[in-house]
């Protein structure tokens, strides 16, 4: 099965800046809340550093729980980003794309976040395509 490459958006994305409030929210015990705007957010600003090489691509199966990723996140993809050791990413491996945690060394390897799942011992770097990395994940709480 040949893997292609995910294609960007032509278009550029439409700006939706929504308020963005300075005080932070406690996890622990709740605190007054603040009506201090600290300014407007624009989610495309804020998650997509290189627009042109950016795409998402949805999760599937549970090999990235421990990771934060759930099956039906929506997965933030940069391939203008350079793939370092222990980042998540987007490759093709026999034909496959997966997402998996990257260890370059001290041998090649795609490792799972679930312990059901074995790492994918990588022979040789020319058999293994990376197609960018994971720099957000969007999940659902509802």
């Amino acid at each position: 099965m040949p893997v292609t490459t995910p294609q960007p958006c032509a278009k550029d994305p439409i700006a939706l800046r929504l308020p963005l409030f300075l005080e932070r929210v406690a996890a622990g015990f709740p605190s007054p809340a603040q009506d201090y705007v600290d300014q407007a957010l624009d989610l495309n600003e804020l998650c997509i550093e290189h627009p042109a090489a950016t795409y998402f691509v949805r999760a599937a199966g549970e090999s990235m729980l421990g990771a934060g990723i759930h099956p039906g996140d929506i997965l933030v993809v940069d391939r203008a980003a350079e793939a370092r050791q222990n980042d998540i990413v987007i490759a093709a491996w026999q034909g496959e794309l997966t997402v998996k945690r990257l260890e370059l060394h001290p041998s090649l390897r795609l490792v799972a976040e679930n312990d059901d799942y074995p790492p994918i011992e990588i022979p040789d770097p020319e058999m293994l395509e990376v197609f960018g990395v994971v720099t957000y994940v969007i999940h659902a709480l509802r």
